[in-house]
């Protein structure tokens, strides 16, 4: 995981990405499919961040290991405590976790549950998420205020479907 660089006032982090700031008036922005947001801030120092998780968890069964997930969560965790953020203070929201392809595996329920989980564990509190489904989601957090804008994407348009037109008569050239 990386940190997304600080591009101003609007700050956009993709998969393996995350971002803190301290600064009234930034935002933090994803889009969300079977991966997983975490929004973390510290309302009393008005310090935030997000990260966004790809994958939680790797391999199964015996060889099953929460190291991704877990060193998303101390990245943004770390960052904010250098910007002044006290661990006990810490709140979250979780976005994401959708089933957006039907007939593979459930990769977003296992990421959703892991975010859930390890709040639970480190005592965090979760004060909202928006998890699961088959909808994209887009999120804008307010890092200093802790507020996020969830937009949800509800269907792909249709596919085109293409039609054969018959060929003209002439020759057997066609041009595209």
């Amino acid at each position: 995981m990386r940190r997304s660089p600080d591009t101003g006032s609007a700050i956009t982090i993709t998969q393996d990405e995350y971002a803190v700031s301290d600064r009234a008036g930034v935002t933090i922005s994803t889009i969300l499919g079977s991966c997983v947001a975490t929004c973390l801030w510290d309302p009393v120092k008005g310090v935030g961040g997000m990260n966004h998780i790809l994958v939680a968890h790797v391999g199964s069964g015996a060889n099953r290991s929460d190291l991704a997930g877990i060193n998303a969560m101390e990245l943004v965790i770390n960052g904010l405590i250098r910007l002044g953020a006290e661990r006990q203070n810490l709140r979250a929201k979780v976005f994401g976790g959708a089933k957006m392809i039907s007939g593979l595996s459930d990769i977003g329920q296992g990421n959703g549950r892991f975010a859930l989980d390890y709040l639970e564990r480190e005592r965090i509190p979760c004060l909202g998420q928006s998890l699961g489904g088959t909808s994209a989601r887009q999120v804008r957090f307010y890092p200093a205020e802790g507020r996020v804008l969830l937009k949800i994407v509800s269907s792909a348009p249709e596919p085109m479907v293409a039609t054969r037109q018959s060929k003209p008569a002439g020759n057997d050239v066609e041009l595209f």
